[in-house]
Parts: C-alpha cells; sequence; structure tokens
C-alpha cells in the first residue's frame, strides 16, 4: 500500500471516528501532495511524496519553535500533534550508526579522499533521501571526510 493510499484509507477512518485533528491533518497532506502533482504536471513516486511530507514535517518543527517562542503553549500542542500524525507515513529514519556505515561505502564508491569531494559524495548518498534529515547526513559526511 503506497503512502498516499495510506492517507485516503486514514482519513476515512478519521472521519468515521471524527477526530478532527488527525482529519485536518491528513487534509493538509492531501492538498499538499496535490499541489506537488499539479506542479509537476503528473502523479508523484513513492519518493516524491516522501519529499513533500518531509517538507510539511519540517514547517511543523518551524511552527513548533515559533510558537515556544511567542509562548503559545495550545499551538504548540497543536501542531506537536500533526507533527506525530505526519511522522507516521514517513519510513523510518536510519540511526547514525547505519548512515555512517552507507556514507563509508559511499566514500569508497567515489574514491573520496578530502573534503573537496564532499559534494560528489552528498550527491551518491541522495539514496537515504528520507529516512534521515538533511544536516545529519551532511554532518556525518564532513566527519568522515575529515577523518
Amino acid at each position: 500500500m503506497t503512502i498516499q493510499e495510506r492517507l485516503d484509507a486514514d482519513l476515512k477512518g478519521a472521519l468515521r471516528a471524527r477526530d478532527e485533528v488527525r482529519t485536518s491533518t491528513i487534509r493538509l497532506a492531501r492538498a499538499a501532495l496535490q499541489n506537488a502533482e499539479i506542479d509537476r504536471r503528473r502523479p508523484l513516486n513513492e519518493a516524491e511524496v516522501i519529499e513533500v511530507l518531509q517538507r510539511e514535517v519540517r514547517r511543523r518543527r518551524e511552527a513548533i519553535e515559533s510558537f515556544e517562542r511567542g509562548g503559545r503553549s495550545d499551538l504548540v500542542q497543536k501542531e506537536q500533534l500533526e507533527l506525530a500524525i505526519l511522522l507516521g507515513y514517513l519510513p523510518q529514519p536510519l540511526d547514525d550508526e547505519e548512515l555512517r556505515r552507507i556514507v563509508g561505502e559511499v566514500v569508497a564508491e567515489v574514491g573520496a579522499v578530502g573534503e573537496r569531494d564532499f559534494g560528489r559524495v552528498m550527491g551518491q548518498v541522495r539514496r537515504v533521501t528520507g529516512r534521515a534529515e538533511g544536516r545529519t547526513v551532511e554532518r556525518i559526511v564532513r566527519e568522515t571526510l575529515r577523518g
């Protein structure tokens, strides 16, 4: 079952259960996916769906930070609920050890020897898209290339 099919099925369940937060979160996610399909003028593949959902997760995290700075605990709680719902549709994130192993393989494949090969390594590490945050991947690639 694809992520979009799960979203559709879960939306029906949320509507039946009258779960307002889940219903609105899934509707927003589906709208973001539909907008991305319109922009690309074709249906999204699974990797692109994950990319769109990650963007929605990032927006929730940024909103949580902003609301915390503004002292709006009611909105923080709402955003955290939405974040938890969205994270349920993304693949399990890689832990640092697994990510280090993958980066090590890519460094060996590419023959990278130093930080000047950073771009080549990052380009090849794209196979973990959706399973690790970009900042984390970048940090581990830099650590690996430094020695």
